[in-house]
């Protein structure tokens, strides 16, 4: 029977859930990541220390390669969160690495070069998202299209010619070698702060993870998904221009077949860092230990003398636990 006190207090809400249990694929990605750097740092120190003769540790070349990599993973988070795919990052990212370099050739100041090359990136959004927002196009078909379109143009373009020839002021910005990277990984995390207090705090965040959740109730909430999700697609496009910027800098030359596979190294960064392949969730804090954890697993087992094909072996494991704990996730909700 209802106690009088219950029934004068009304039904009881339900628990909260912990922090813990609501972020529990981060914080076993966070605590896989902390064992692999306790392990590198009790069997293999050097790892975090310069080489005789370099003035950089393996580590922190990680942090730098895994820059261009974590701001594409920014995008694709909320490209997911929202119940879609972008499987033509990678050939986004060759064609704005083109066009930053020819641009940079033709005596251009960096500042214009990243604006072209944002631009190109937001451009090849602008269609993916008028194909899937506005025609009502699945997804993965259209920018498996644009994937394909992107590359081949380009290849018919430049004939697989790279771009050489560059300016002093283009590799590296400009900078020394250790003043480039350090440019390269503040860009990073001044993009991801950015991004991160936006999808957590800002109005525009809570769309995002309203149109990936419910529909209807975005729809009843104001919000117009197809807007939405166009946007999202054109952001997405941005932040890959912005990618092929800090991954092209790196070198004197920019290869025009840069960024195969690349679309598939950045999802499974995304889907590792705890965000859901069925839409509505994920956490940018997430992506980045994802991001972390795949780029330093391949650095770590060459450091340690493992064999090179343990490395793909060993992603495709990590994949394979980050799907699965989705897929058990999904069904305890």
């Amino acid at each position: 029977m209802t106690s009088i006190a219950e029934a004068i207090a009304g039904p009881l809400e339900p628990k909260r859930p912990s922090v813990a249990s609501r972020y529990l694929r981060e914080c076993c990605v966070a605590i896989a990541y902390g064992l692999l750097l306790a392990l590198l740092a009790h069997f293999q120190p050097g790892f975090f220390h310069a080489r005789a003769g370099e003035n950089q540790s393996e580590f922190f070349s990680v942090a730098v390669n895994m820059a261009p990599i974590l701001i594409a993973a920014i995008g694709m988070t909320m490209v997911i969160v929202a119940k879609h795919i972008d499987i033509s990052i990678g050939s986004q990212l060759a064609v704005c690495s083109v066009l930053a370099a020819l641009t940079a050739k033709a005596g251009y100041p960096m500042p214009v070069v990243g604006l072209v090359a944002v631009a190109a990136g937001a451009a090849m959004g602008v269609i993916n998202g008028a194909l899937v927002a506005g025609l009502g196009l699945p997804s993965i078909v259209v920018t498996l299209a644009t994937m394909v379109i992107f590359r081949e143009s380009l290849r018919w373009v430049r004939q697989g010619q790279f771009v050489s020839d560059l300016p002093n002021g283009f590799q590296w910005f400009g900078l020394s070698q250790a003043g480039g990277q350090t440019a390269l990984i503040c860009v990073a995390a001044v993009v991801f702060v950015i991004f991160a207090w936006t999808l957590r705090w800002a109005a525009v965040g809570r769309t995002v993870f309203a149109v990936g959740s419910d529909l209807e109730a975005a729809r009843l909430a104001g919000i117009r998904p197809r807007r939405a999700v166009f946007f999202i697609f054109v952001l997405m496009g941005a932040l890959v221009g912005s990618a092929a910027l800090l991954s092209a800098v790196r070198s004197p030359d920019v290869d025009p077949n840069v960024g195969l596979g690349w679309e598939l190294t950045v999802i499974a960064a995304v889907v590792v860092g705890g965000t859901s392949i069925s839409g509505g969730r994920g956490t940018l804090i997430g992506t980045l230990i994802g991001v972390a954890l795949l780029a330093t697993i391949g650095p770590a087992l060459a450091f340690m003398g493992v064999p090179s094909q343990w490395e793909k072996a060993v992603r495709g494991l990590i994949i394979l636990a980050a799907v699965a704990s989705d897929g058990f996730s999904r069904r305890s909700d």
